[in-house]
């Protein structure tokens, strides 16, 4: 994202439409054009902000500055004033009092741009990702050193609980509490495993992350190997991110050669050494007893638990896996500290989240917000609304295995307790915004074909329902269903939660489950009537 020096958003709802804002838009132009400000300030149209009365509205960044209403003719002054004299016209504001739960956050995010609130992805696209010095310039290896010359392992594994970090990977499980399993179990040799198996279809923040900042992730997985009591990590990879591994190795070599790697780092008595295993394009190896079969010279498939590789992982030795990201929180935390951590984010869920963004919006990419944000805040602000002629259906979070958010749960905080308390998973970090012209049904199909093929077969839920599932669906889509048949949908996704031998399988039903309890109508449609409201399955030619 090109460095700006403020971002000034205009709110485009219907409501702000009406009242002008594209002539409030086009104002800005010009005077931002007079100021020969055009290569500092980012101007852009947002969707729907939550406040119809205070339309138009214009927000401006790194101050979080809200003006609302604007008039055409209030322009020229805030742009002198705000943008050009950078004093706030304080006249021209919203009243705070009236802002409603939709804006009200962005006062208090003040000093920052969107997507630029950045832990993970802080030195990715800044620094050279095959210059250890760049990186060292960056902080880099400051935390390692911290912990091997300030710290003992217990008081590390305390600073991690403290934090509330909680695993990128989809789960949510509390870090912290995962180190000290480890820690705590026995064995002369432990592991310590990055989960890089990005298999999620639509998500590729991992990726991002390594090619960016290799060393990031190397220097977590060294403090971890301390906490824990391993000398020995290993990176597992998508074997189809070949850049990815190749930044890896070469950050490897560069660590050892210096010295941060290898045996006694910094002067202590601490061994770690890190290697990369590429895997074998498998979805399921991204479920971590699967990924350990896998490591193991084994066909991937999951193993049947207790015990937890905490206690018997990798050739049975106790064994911590955590995700590319839940890692790479990791330096910042050692750095600043649990408390500058548990200011970021939420309550239940401290720091931020990594999004891929994709779908019917006008902007697409990668994000990095705060835990707790809202759908309506990203497709707003990080999306840019969505794209001309498009309504916001439905989004479905973390690839495959997420669920589908109806537009109905758009201002749900985005954060793992927020989302299970309303019946839905976050997921591992794929936003896919569908707006009115995409079938539930349709997607579901698509969902359900690709799980009936990654499926290892190991369990029968999982076999059979995925296919199972996929059959119905492919009837519903073709008008060929009864209504008998939504109950078996019903039956299996049922199954697949309760009986599946592991994630995969489990999560499974979570399509399944979603567009019976938020488009039920939509999918009788297709039985009852025999059309397709989104004009999407072939057995229709036309929307209704």
């Amino acid at each position: 994202m090109k460095p700006y020096r403020s971002m000034v958003l205009v709110s485009s709802d219907p409501r702000s439409m009406e009242l002008g804002a594209q002539d409030v838009y086009n104002r800005l132009q010009q005077e931002i054009k007079k100021f020969n400000m055009e290569e500092e300030i980012s101007l852009t149209m947002v969707g729907d902000v939550g406040r119809n009365d205070a339309a138009p509205i214009v927000i401006v960044y790194p101050e979080a500055v809200i003006y609302g209403p604007v008039k055409p003719e209030d322009v020229p002054f805030i742009v002198e004033e705000h943008l050009y004299k950078g004093r706030i016209a304080v006249d021209y504001q919203a009243p705070i009092k009236e802002l409603s739960g939709h804006i009200a956050w962005l006062a208090a995010r003040k000093g920052t741009l969107p997507a630029e609130h950045r832990i993970v992805l802080s030195r990715a696209g800044l620094i050279d990702p095959t210059s250890i010095d760049d990186y060292i310039m960056h902080d880099g290896y400051v935390a390692l050193g911290k912990v091997l010359t300030e710290m003992d392992p217990t008081q590390l594994i305390s600073l991690i609980k403290n934090s509330g970090l909680r695993g990128r990977g989809g789960a949510g499980f509390p870090a912290g509490q995962k180190w000290g399993f480890v820690a705590s179990a026995k064995g002369a040799q432990k592991y310590v495993i990055c989960n890089a198996d990005e298999a999620e279809p639509g998500t590729f923040k991992d990726r991002v992350l390594i090619e960016g900042d290799p060393h990031s992730v190397i220097e977590a997985m060294a403090i971890a190997g301390y906490a824990v009591g391993a000398s020995e990590g290993y990176v597992y990879v998508r074997g189809e991110y070949a850049l990815a591994q190749e930044r890896l190795r070469l950050a490897i070599e560069q660590a050892m050669e210096m010295g941060i790697l290898g045996e006694h780092i910094f002067g202590s008595d601490f061994t770690f050494n890190v290697h990369v295993h590429s895997g074998a394009g498998a979805y399921i190896c991204g479920e971590e007893t699967a990924l350990l079969e896998s490591m193991e010279g084994r066909r991937g498939e999951p193993r049947s638990r207790p015990p937890y590789p905490t206690t018997s992982g990798l050739w049975g030795k106790p064994t911590l896996i955590n995700n590319v990201e839940t890692l790479a929180n990791v330096p910042a935390i050692v750095r600043n500290g649990a408390d500058w951590f548990k200011g970021i984010g939420t309550k239940s869920s401290p720091g931020t989240k990594v999004y891929t963004i994709m779908g019917h919006v006008n902007n697409t990419g990668l994000i990095e917000v705060p835990m707790g944000i809202t759908l309506r805040e990203v497709i707003s602000l990080y999306g840019k609304g969505m794209r001309a002629g498009s309504t916001l259906k439905l989004a479905q979070t973390g690839g495959s295995s997420g669920s589908m958010i109806p537009a109905a749960l758009q201002d749900t905080p985005m954060d793992f307790d927020s989302f299970n308390n309303t019946g839905v998973a976050l997921g591992s970090g794929a936003l896919l915004i569908c707006d009115q012209s995409t079938c539930v049904v349709d997607l579901a199909k698509v969902l359900m074909n690709f799980f009936r093929k990654e499926s290892c077969g190991k369990c029968n839920p999982c076999r059979i329902g995925n296919q199972r599932a996929y059959e119905i669906l492919t009837n519903i889509s073709e008008g060929s269903a009864t209504l008998q048949e939504l109950d078996d949908l019903k039956s299996i996704s049922d199954n697949l939660f309760q009986m599946s031998n592991c994630g995969l399988g489990q999560t499974a039903g979570t399509p399944l489950r979603d567009i019976m309890n938020y488009f039920r109508a939509e999918v009788e449609a297709h039985i009852r009537l025999k059309v397709c409201p989104s004009g999407a399955c072939p057995m229709s030619g036309h929307r209704i």
